[in-house]
Order: structure tokens, then sequence, then C-alpha cells
């Protein structure tokens, strides 16, 4: 394939930040004496807690206020915000570099929220390498469905065979396979991911540029 211009997700691709939004999560969950026991860590990976709350909360979900549990949860996110510029991987400004001179288009589809996301790129000064960004928010369904990579691949106005999605989670490939859009994944070395589905797996984003050019 010629590749044309690059769709990155965020969140274990620019950023090695899962652990830390694991850690996070437990501990605003164990506060309000919520428990995620039931639920394997790789079923966090990829997803957003606005889809995730009635699978975290099971056959207590009605017993709750869902709107305040969300709005409870954004704010103790305000009180430990992540580090951004320390888990930013060390390649990536590189890589983003590379690809602007040879003329590469590149867009971001994340499930973060918007907030999440702006935060993230103007801490460690990427945010322009972008042509856009997009946030799971912003549907009516975050990943495994496939309309965010459906609305980045028109907003570049380039065909699918020349877009090329770099994912980790399971959701993500899904959604971009869905799209009908070639999906590369960084390999993952910590939760156990299946990864099976993706076009191909890679170490890093260097080796995917590599790879890709």
């Amino acid at each position: 394939m010629t590749v044309k211009a690059i769709i990155f997700d965020m969140d274990g691709v620019l950023f090695d930040t899962e652990n830390y939004y694991y850690k996070r999560r437990e501990k605003f969950l164990s506060s309000k004496g919520i428990s995620t026991k039931h639920l394997s860590p790789v079923f966090f990976v990829g997803s957003s807690m606005k889809q995730a709350w009635r699978q975290i909360l099971g056959s207590d979900y009605d017993k709750w206020d869902i709107e305040q549990l969300q709005k409870d949860y954004t704010a103790y996110k305000s009180s430990y915000p992540v580090p951004y510029k320390r888990l930013i991987f060390s390649d990536v400004k590189d890589v983003l570099e590379r690809l602007r001179r040879q003329g590469v288009k590149m867009a971001l589809a994340s499930s973060s929220t918007k907030s999440d996301i702006l935060l993230a790129l103007r801490e460690t000064d990427i945010l322009s390498y972008f042509e856009f960004i997009l946030s799971g928010e912003e549907f009516p369904e975050s990943k495994p469905n496939p309309e965010i990579y459906n609305e980045a691949a028109r907003r570049l106005r380039i065909p699918k065979s020349d877009i090329l999605i770099i994912e980790d989670s399971e959701r993500g490939i899904a959604a971009g396979l869905a799209a009908g859009i070639e999906v590369w994944a960084i390999k993952d070395e910590t939760f156990g991911l299946n990864q099976t589905a993706a076009n191909r797996l890679v170490t890093s984003l260097t080796q995917a540029i590599d790879d890709a050019f």
C-alpha cells in the first residue's frame, strides 16, 4: 500500500498511559465502594468510562446516578492529572517530525475525552502535527464502532486504501478493520491483549514507520 495518511490512536500508541489510568480508576472506584474484581484489566483498555459503567456496576447499575458518578470521576481525574510529559513514548516526536517532512497527513482518533486529548498533545507540544483530532465522546458509540475512523477518513479526503491506522487495543483494531482501513498494532507486553486481528504487529512507532516507508 502507498501510505498517504496515518490515523493514530492515543493511549498505548503515543503515550504509555494505560497503567496510570488503571491505578487512578481503581482508587476512584474504591473510594465509592465499587469493585471491579469481576472485570479483567483488558476490559478497560481502549474503552471509555461512559461506555463501561453498566459492566462495572452490574446488577447495581440502576441504584446509581450515572451522570453524577461520571461528573465525580471527571473531577477526580482533574485532581490527579496524567504526567503526559513523562509518559509519552520516546520516539513519538521524531516519528511525527519525520512524517511531516515526508508530507504524510496525520490525524488522531481516540476514545479519550476531548479535554484529555488536548491536554496531552499541548503538554507535549505535538498538537500541531495533526490535521484534526477526534474523540469517542463526539460519537453515539465509541470503538469498536467504526464511525470514528469512517469520519476521520472522510475528513482526510484520502482513499481508505492509502490510509494506515496505528492502534493497540482490541476495540480499536476492530473499529479500524470494520471501517475498511489497514490497521497495524503496537505490540502489547502488559495486558495480554488479543491483537491477532491486526494486519500487522510492530514493536514501536519507529518500526511501523520504517516498515510503511
